[in-house]
């Protein structure tokens, strides 16, 4: 169960991309950033108050409530990328980013995660997914490749201290944090970066509503990552919503071009390839 819900958590990360750019579009980069997190925090806030949950009874250790500052802040890295390098350079290299990273949560078991080592004889499945990976990589410029690694980083440290603070308290007392520490630090983006924005002296609301959908659909993503991310490794976690996002954005491409990314689709199927030979690998370990 715990890994169809990665699967579709990737497919809806692909939809929130996708509405999300819509609302770039109209407000800018920035702004957009904040209305997202008033979204999501108004939604998580009428939930929290409907259970009658006090988000602020206990304290716990500074850097589990980082997970909505760190997400701001693959958000700009992102941003920055974007433009430099192809997208599909871009999803490979966060992608990267993200399986370095969880090899390692998963090997010494950091941030009180459990551990899940790596063993030798699931190299071939590793080769088949960083395969994958390269394929992918159709152009290079440092500035853009070393902050595209850096937003895979994030992600998975993000969803680590998400998770951490769901296990100390509850999803939605979790997802609030997130939600109103990053909201907090997207208006300082904001102000610092995307003054340049028009959107608050000429505020308007854009006829196509579905745009505003992104901070939804991103709290389900939150909600949904936070039950996942203990019990599952840090790694596989990674790759199937990867692999979500993959197969579900070449569909979307399908729908709206009629064309499909061969090096998307190819990569998709190494990556799959890889991680159901290490699936395997796992199940007879454990048998």
């Amino acid at each position: 169960m715990f890994y169809f819900l990665s699967l579709l958590t990737g497919v809806l990360i692909t939809v929130m991309v996708a509405i999300n750019g819509g609302l770039t579009g109209f407000y800018g980069v920035y702004s957009a950033t904040v209305i997202i997190h008033i979204v999501g925090l108004t939604i998580i806030t009428l939930v929290v108050l409907f259970k009658r949950e006090n988000p602020f009874a206990n304290r716990y250790s500074w850097f589990l409530y980082l997970g909505g500052a760190i997400g701001v802040m693959t958000t700009v890295s992102n941003n920055i990328a974007f433009g430099r390098i192809s997208v599909s350079a871009l999803l490979a290299l966060g992608l990267l980013g993200q399986s370095v990273t969880g090899l390692i949560i998963d090997q010494y078991g950091l941030f009180e995660m459990p551990k899940h080592p790596f063993t030798k004889h699931k190299l071939i499945g590793l080769i088949l997914i960083i395969g994958g990976i390269v394929s992918m990589i159709v152009d290079f410029e440092l500035v853009a490749v070393a902050v595209s690694f850096v937003a895979g980083v994030c992600i998975v440290m993000s969803r680590t201290f998400n998770a951490k603070l769901s296990d100390l308290t509850s999803v939605r007392v979790s997802s609030f944090y997130n939600y109103i520490v990053g909201l907090i630090v997207s208006i300082f983006v904001f102000l610092l970066l995307g003054r340049n924005e028009i959107i608050w002296a000429e505020f308007a609301f854009s006829p196509r509503w579905y745009i505003y959908l992104g901070g939804a659909l991103g709290l389900s993503v939150v909600w949904i990552l936070n039950i996942v991310v203990v019990k599952i490794s840090a790694f596989y976690l990674t790759l199937l919503l990867f692999i979500g996002q993959v197969f579900s954005g070449v569909l979307i491409d399908v729908f709206l071009s009629g064309e499909i990314s061969s090096r998307n689709l190819i990569g998709g199927v190494l990556v799959a390839v890889g991680l159901s030979i290490n699936l395997l690998l796992d199940r007879k370990d454990r048998g």
